[in-house]
């Protein structure tokens, strides 16, 4: 997993209707930046530097896993999509949309094209009031002082006035708090442990990542799969079992709600591919005696992949025990799993195709996902 930075941009408009373009600029840094965190106040201020309208600004607070070029070359391209026209360089001039980098963790940065914190942050009020209404104990990594103690100390005397219309956080659109315990279910390789982690991530909620590393028994059934089947999904069964009822009856008040990247009714869909009738009969019986008694999800999520992409992910991540999976293997595990959830008439299943996605590497690819997976739900 990218690491992940913080930056504060600074938006301001002063053409067209400058809410709307400002909403429009929050939402597509979200949608190819990063998770806007938290939106300032919105203030109008008079043109600084040259006679023009008044401007609209606030300030966001944005997580990303972009290097700071990448994220001044994002931003440049949205000022330039919404209409961002620089005639004159190094003057200022009215504009639809004005996008700076603030501040970029704790980074000092002086390069021709970049420099960061932003060389005028400390001089402008409606740099600093929006700023300090989001985080006032933020240190100037230059100045080594508070945004509060650059605020008292600016000579900058502009009058702004708080506007009474609130830009919306994009993410809340989704709305996934609504299910209390969703579970991301696919191949192996189909990315469930990287969904659910970005979901939780972005959404603040409890993850639960099965401990499939922890067990003994996998890398010698890959080696022996007659021999070891069995042994392999009792073990899981208990595990799964385990894992589940406490993370499920441990309630978590900060969080918004539960996501695993498995749901325990997979140890059906392995253990009948991989075992025998009678065995499968047998764990059959047992499995419905441990998980009479556990919630379903109320959102399943099976996530297809195109057999070739589950090998090509499957080798990248390396792992040794699985080198040895072949296609054949993959397409029974995903029959298996259709067949499964065909029977399941009282599960909320959504099935997303993602064979020409890549929501790891791609936040457009990413933000698709979520929107298959609130449509409709």
């Amino acid at each position: 997993m990218e690491s992940v930075n913080i930056t504060y941009i600074g938006l301001g408009s002063n053409k067209g209707n400058k809410m709307e373009v400002l909403q429009r600029a929050v939402k597509t840094i979200y949608e190819r930046v990063g998770l806007v965190k938290k939106i300032s106040r919105v203030y109008k201020t008079e043109a600084l530097g040259f006679t023009g309208d008044d401007f609209l600004n606030t300030v966001i607070c944005v997580e990303t896993t972009l290097s700071a070029q990448q994220l001044l070359s994002a931003l440049l391209e949205i000022e330039v999509e919404m209409g961002r026209t620089r005639k004159k360089p190094k003057t200022y001039e009215s504009r639809i949309l004005d996008l700076d980098i603030l501040l970029y963790n704790d980074a000092v940065i002086n390069q021709n094209n970049l420099i960061v914190p932003h060389p005028k942050m400390h001089e402008r009020r409606f740099v600093l009031e929006p700023l300090s209404t989001i985080s006032k104990a933020l240190i100037h990594p230059k100045f080594n002082k508070s945004v509060a103690q650059l605020l008292l100390n600016c000579k900058d005397h502009s009058v702004l006035e708080p506007q009474h219309v609130w830009l919306k956080l994009p993410h809340k659109k989704f709305n996934l708090s609504k299910h209390n315990y969703i579970a991301v279910e696919g191949n192996i390789g189909a990315g469930k442990t990287s969904l659910a982690t970005s979901i939780a991530r972005e959404f603040n909620a409890k993850l639960i990542l099965e401990r499939f590393a922890d067990n003994p028994f996998l890398p010698k059934f890959y080696q022996n799969q007659e021999r070891y089947a069995f042994t392999l999904e009792m073990s899981f069964l208990a595990d799964r079992y385990q894992q589940i009822s406490d993370d499920l009856s441990q309630l978590d008040l900060f969080k918004e709600f539960i996501i695993s990247d498995y749901d325990v009714f997979k140890s059906l869909v392995f253990s009948k591919i991989t075992l025998p009738s009678d065995e499968f009969l047998l764990y059959r019986k047992l499995f419905y005696q441990f998980y009479k008694e556990v919630p379903k999800p109320e959102l399943y999520i099976y996530l297809y992949q195109s057999t070739d992409r589950l090998l090509e992910n499957i080798s990248e991540r390396g792992r040794d025990y699985e080198r040895h999976i072949d296609a054949e293997y993959l397409e029974k595990i995903n029959a298996g799993y259709l067949d499964f959830l065909k029977s399941q008439s009282d599960l909320n299943v959504k099935t997303i195709d993602i064979s020409h996605r890549d929501f790891v590497s791609n936040r457009e690819d990413f933000i698709w996902v979520l929107n298959q997976i609130s449509e409709n739900n």
